[in-house]
């Protein structure tokens, strides 16, 4: 235990000088992660090697939580709308893409079988890495992002599909009859997720979600057992994760869960990337280098163009086709497995797992560069795009929209506001850590996000610092420090009303970035103050004033 300690240290310790390495040369995190796995592995350091089980369990918790949030992110009203296009287009590129690199790679002189299964495996990219970057990106949720993960998903599903063929090709009739089996397990389950996602998760979420850690315990609980379960049907855990993450998809709570998850999918993700680092060195990859630069520029060049072709043909934008492609290219972790058991039943040399090694490091480098300056490279290569005339179709965005004012926090003193704001007939939108109160607003038709905005990974997913004003009315000091720090750090424009009932720590808040700290007994003085002034006050006054006040109560908290 204490030898596994220090080499995790050590393993985290290289990383992070490896990480402020890149971060001051402005590249892509993923290449100092695999750059840690090259000096931790057997090519330097080799601290891997005597606890390898335990360091592929912590990778593999990594990808199950990435994937949780990806299905998170893929919401069923997601699914319905890039389903048909994903699956055709993603069936069409791996027909094409694995026919293109077959004769590529044959005419290099490779076996046969051999050629086959390099330009099979070099079909799929890596559900991992682009979604990873998108998620740094922020790009999830764009048009681009969501069909570029969906057609991932439709990549693992046909990867899976061919592992279970090999796997089980060398009986005779057999095979036809795991199919259908696969099939109606995949039925049953999705019937028993829509029911229980439908009918006993709101339930269940609406009871526990004011409690941010027993909110975040249920939800690994959920991401785990889901996937478990779905392993057991037959299926992998990467596919349980994303279905897992699925049944949270349209929850009122679905933001604030992924913000709490994706800390500990970060930390996971980090030793998966230096696992994956750690295997990038293999006996005799000299003899596969020109193999392996030929498959390299075909994945970053060939690929996208094909993805391009086709998204353009279903009428996406030059744009969003353009960077679906982009995003595409690389390799992917389910090309090692392919080939893995490729080599493992006599049917591929090993030499194809050094030409895969070496296309996956180059893909993985460039593809991160690609992803990361994607918009930038679009902008560079408009002029040419322009040349063919305007383009015919657009997709709109569907993002969390741009408000005029955010109100943090709706009891107490946020519902009077929010009436106001009613009748202005302002753009505003709410946020509260209160289930009842996110679903009574959202009864009544008002725009309300539930989430905590003293967690940054939350704000970060809500365009809050591009409204013009923002009134925060909840009554922690450290929770609005933190917040609007937070918003100060993106904006310095917007206008921020804080709240505050003592005036000890005042200038907290205006030393974050307040713009006013209002304090709720100086407004009841002045109320009082204003009421001193009318001239005739009357026993009939104040029954007026409770009469208006248990009206107001009556409709806003009953």
């Amino acid at each position: 235990m204490a030898e596994l300690f220090i080499q995790l240290t050590i393993i985290i310790g290289i990383a992070t000088l490896a990480a402020l390495s890149v971060r001051l040369l402005r590249q892509p995190f993923i290449i100092a992660y695999l750059a840690t796995g090259i000096v931790a592995g057997p090519a330097l350091f080799n601290l891997l090697s005597a606890h390898q089980e335990i360091y592929d369990i912590f990778a593999h918790l990594g990808v199950i939580l990435l994937l949780f949030v990806v299905g998170l992110s893929l919401n069923l009203n997601h699914i319905k709308q890039i389903g048909k296009v994903a699956v055709v287009v993603g069936i069409i590129q791996c027909i094409i893409t694995s026919g293109l690199g077959f004769f590529l790679l044959y005419a290099l002189r490779l076996p046969f079988m051999t050629a086959i299964f390099i330009a099979i495996a070099a079909t799929f990219s890596s559900t991992i890495i682009i979604t990873k970057l998108l998620g740094d990106k922020r790009d999830t949720d764009a048009v681009y992002g969501r069909y570029t993960i969906g057609l991932m998903v439709v990549q693992d599903v046909i990867a899976i599909l061919i592992l279970l063929f090999l796997t089980t090709s060398h009986l005779q009739s057999a095979p036809f009859i795991i199919f259908f089996i696969f099939f109606l397990k995949a039925i049953v389950l999705v019937a028993l997720l829509f029911i229980v996602a439908k009918y006993l998760l709101p339930y269940i979420l609406d009871r526990i979600a004011g409690s941010g850690e027993l909110l975040l315990l249920f939800t690994v609980s959920w991401c785990f057992v889901v996937a478990t379960g779905i392993y057991l049907f037959g299926f992998s855990f990467e596919i349980g994760a994303i279905a897992a993450g699925l049944a949270l998809g349209n929850s009122l709570y679905r933001t604030e869960i992924g913000s709490r998850i994706r800390p500990l999918r970060d930390f996971f993700l980090v030793l998966f990337f230096v696992l994956l680092g750690s295997k990038l060195t293999l006996p005799g990859i000299t003899h596969a280098l020109i193999p392996g630069f030929i498959l390299s520029a075909f994945v970053l060049i060939i690929d996208p163009i094909i993805l391009y072709i086709l998204f353009r043909a279903h009428r996406f934008t030059r744009r969003n086709s353009f960077l679906i492609g982009l995003t595409a290219a690389q390799v992917s972790e389910f090309g090692f497995i392919l080939l893995f058991t490729g080599v493992e039943r006599g049917l591929v040399a090993e030499q194809a797992l050094a030409i895969f090694t070496i296309a996956a490091l180059i893909t993985i480098f460039v593809s991160s560069h690609l992803i990361t300056h994607n918009e930038r490279l679009y902008k560079l290569l408009l002029p040419l795009f322009q040349l063919f005339g305007e383009d015919a179709t657009q997709q709109p965005e569907e993002r969390i929209p741009t408000y005029d004012i955010w109100v943090i926090g709706y009891h107490r003193i946020g519902w009077k506001i929010c009436e106001a704001l009613k009748e202005k007939g302002l753009s505003f939108a709410v946020v509260d850590f209160n289930p009842e109160t996110i679903k009574l607003l959202h009864d009544r038709g008002t725009h309300a996000y539930f989430g905590d905005v003293a967690d940054v990974e939350f704000l970060s997913e809500m365009p809050i610092h591009k409204s013009r004003l923002i009134i925060s009315t909840i009554p922690d000091l450290e929770d609005q420090a933190t917040f609007i720090k937070h918003i100060r750090s993106h904006s310095k424009t917007a206008f921020i009303i804080a709240n505050l009932s003592d005036l000890l720590h005042l200038d907290t808040l205006y030393h974050a970035g307040a713009s006013y700290v209002m304090m709720p007994h100086l407004l009841g003085g002045s109320w009082v103050a204003e009421l001193l002034d009318h001239p005739h006050i009357t026993r009939r006054t104040f029954t007026r004033l409770r009469r208006e006040q248990t009206k107001e109560l009556k409709q806003h908290f009953v």
